[in-house]
């Protein structure tokens, strides 16, 4: 399972670091995101399902 820092998905996926943030903070429990401390990690199968589930970003 390939897990993507805040830097890396922005690249990844063309999203901004502060927008991938923000979708972050509104989804911590979808289950695409691992924290430890103040680092978050995305997991980038799930994520990009949530992105083809997503209407808009």
């Amino acid at each position: 399972m390939k897990r993507l820092n805040i830097t890396e998905a922005s690249q990844y996926f063309g999203i901004g670091e502060k927008k991938l943030r923000g979708l972050i903070e509104q989804n911590l429990g979808t289950g695409f995101v691992l924290q430890n401390g103040v680092k978050y990690l995305i997991k980038r199968k799930q994520f990009e399902e949530f992105l083809d589930r997503t209407n808009c970003v």
